[in-house]
C-alpha cells in the first residue's frame, strides 16, 4: 500500500511543475519590456528581482513551480534592463547603455552556442560562471 501511494506521488510531481520553453522569446525580436511582460503575465518569474546590478540589470528567479528551459537547457535565472521602464529597479551605478534581456542556463558555452546556431537564434553567449552561460538579446 505504501509503495503504491509513493509511486502515485512520484508520478504526479512532474505534473505539479509548469514547464515553459523560452526558445521563441529568445529569438531577440522583442524589447525587454515585451519579454518581461510575457513572463510576468504567465507567472513564470518571481515578482521582484533577486538581484540588481549597479548598471540596473535586474535578475529574477524562475517562479517556484515553474521549470524554464532555453534551447533544451535548464534556466537558472532571467535578466534584463530597459531605460525608463518601471518593471526594472535602478542600480546604484550608471545604467546600461542598451536595452537587453536574456537567461542564464546551466550548460557550458560550447553546448549553448551549438543550440543557438541550430535554432537560428541571433542571441549572443557570455560566460556567467563555471557551467553557467548567459544567453543575451539586445532589445529592440
Amino acid at each position: 500500500m505504501k509503495n503504491s501511494v509513493l509511486g502515485a506521488l512520484l508520478v504526479a510531481i512532474p505534473a505539479l511543475t509548469h514547464a515553459a520553453p523560452l526558445d521563441s522569446a529568445l529569438s531577440c525580436g522583442e524589447s525587454p519590456r515585451q519579454f518581461f511582460s510575457m513572463l510576468r503575465a504567465q507567472h513564470l518569474i518571481e515578482a521582484s528581482p533577486m538581484h540588481v546590478e549597479p548598471n540596473s540589470v535586474n535578475a529574477f528567479w524562475p517562479a517556484h513551480d515553474v521549470s524554464l528551459t532555453a534551447f533544451n537547457h535548464d534556466v537558472f535565472a532571467v535578466f534584463g534592463y530597459q531605460r525608463g521602464e518601471p518593471l526594472f529597479k535602478p542600480g546604484d551605478g550608471s545604467p546600461a547603455d542598451k536595452p537587453l534581456y536574456g537567461v542564464v542556463v546551466v550548460a557550458g558555452m560550447d553546448s549553448v552556442r551549438k543550440s543557438l546556431r541550430a535554432a537560428g537564434s541571433r542571441a549572443s553567449v557570455e560566460r556567467a560562471a563555471p557551467f553557467l552561460t548567459a544567453i543575451v538579446c539586445e532589445g529592440t
